[in-house]
């Protein structure tokens, strides 16, 4: 498709992509680029969010006004990144693993039949760090497109480069920056990635790093304007965030390789 001055094309127009993440924040660290990169070549994305993260407490904010802030963060980073439609339902952040399973992937199925959508994206089952919400995110939407059977979207599992949370976090200390004791940063940066299996799709994001570094930082309330993602310049941020890795689900007919193709077409 070209627009109307027929000096642009949007091959990608007619395409939805539809991530399916745990908590405002997920989208951007996880697949930022590649979301801008699809949205530019004029795919509809579509963010489903299971919590409003309402437990990734900074001090001195109670957990409904977090949930709130934080989904304003979301709607700031979507905005950013080119996506279309940005959906949070409403369970207890820290509770996935133990929510009702067959609810959660209800809402998963039901987004599925109305957004139609022919790519899903969401965590492989390291579920980046380990992190139960996510592993349980994975695990339902993997159930909710599992279960359509043949005419499913094909399904990507998005993974960490191992050693690229690493690299960004030795660079912003060699600048100066001081992890804090608690939140996001105090977590090993070396478990980002770790266990993930073999990525079967690498995407350069490095023409969007500029965008996907924005995105991180409309989550003010767990990127700080004083956190390692101020300090990164250009080069840095092609470095440790211009790769992103997912792990194709298995699957057959059409849908097999359609990121890919997606991708070739940008």
């Amino acid at each position: 498709m070209t627009d109307t001055s027929g000096s642009r094309t949007y091959p990608l127009a007619g395409t939805t992509v539809l991530g399916v993440f745990s908590h405002p924040d997920d989208e951007s660290l996880a697949c930022g680029g590649t979301l801008s990169r699809l949205a530019d070549a004029g795919a509809r994305i579509v963010l489903v969010c299971a919590t409003r993260g309402e437990r990734g407490s900074p001090a001195g904010l109670v957990q409904n006004a977090l949930g709130t802030q934080r989904v304003a963060e979301l709607r700031c980073a979507a905005s950013l990144l080119g996506v279309a439609e940005v959906s949070v339902l409403d369970y207890e952040d820290g509770n996935l693993t133990w929510a009702r399973a067959t609810e959660l992937q209800a809402h998963i199925s039901l987004c599925l039949r109305r957004c139609r959508p022919s790519i899903v994206i969401t965590f492989g089952r390291d579920g980046l760090y380990w992190h139960p919400d996510h592993i349980a995110t994975h695990e339902q939407t993997t159930a909710s497109v599992q279960i359509i059977g043949s005419p499913a979207p094909a399904l990507y599992y998005v993974t960490l480069p191992r050693g690229a949370v690493r690299g960004l976090v030795d660079c912003a200390e060699a600048r100066g920056w001081v992890a804090p004791p608690t939140g996001f940063w105090s977590l090993d940066p070396d478990a980002f990635g770790a266990e993930a299996e073999p990525p079967t799709l690498v995407v350069d994001v490095k023409r969007w790093t500029a965008r996907k570094l924005a995105a991180l930082r409309c989550h003010r309330s767990q990127f700080d304007v004083n956190g390692p993602f101020s300090l990164l310049d250009e080069t840095d941020a092609h470095r440790w965030l211009g790769r992103e890795c997912f792990h194709r689900a298995p699957g057959a007919g059409s849908s097999v390789g359609l990121l890919e193709r997606c991708l070739a077409s940008t």
